[in-house]
């Protein structure tokens, strides 16, 4: 299985939703420090189950939704979802007949993920 795909909407620093596509071979993110590259890797770590709110560099979950700015109000919802590729059917059992798989997850403010 390959990650295709990864989309942000709400998650840290992205209050657009944001697509990354994960193209054959090597693929990088580069930039500034502060423009978000690390909330890149969290989000996929997150979207695959990580639960720890301190691994994620918040106190709670929901601070992975994003907080506002001057400039934006702050989200009620995060939502990541990942696409990854099943060309040569593996995976778990109930998945094996897919071409592709998607993982999303979702959190909204005092409701949970």
């Amino acid at each position: 299985m390959k990650f295709k795909k990864l989309e942000l909407s709400g998650f840290k620093s992205f209050f657009d939703k944001t697509s990354f596509l994960i193209e054959e071979g090597l693929t990088g993110v580069v930039g500034p420090n502060g423009c978000g590259k690390s909330n890149i890797v969290e989000a996929l770590r997150w979207c695959m189950g990580e639960n720890s709110a301190k691994s994620m560099r918040g106190s709670g979950m929901e601070d992975v939704i994003f907080s506002g700015t001057s400039n934006k109000a702050s989200k009620n919802i995060a939502e990541v979802s990942v696409s990854v590729a099943n060309k040569n059917n593996e995976g778990p059992v109930q998945f094996r007949e897919l071409d592709e798989v998607n993982i999303r997850r979702k959190i909204e403010k005092d409701k949970g993920s």
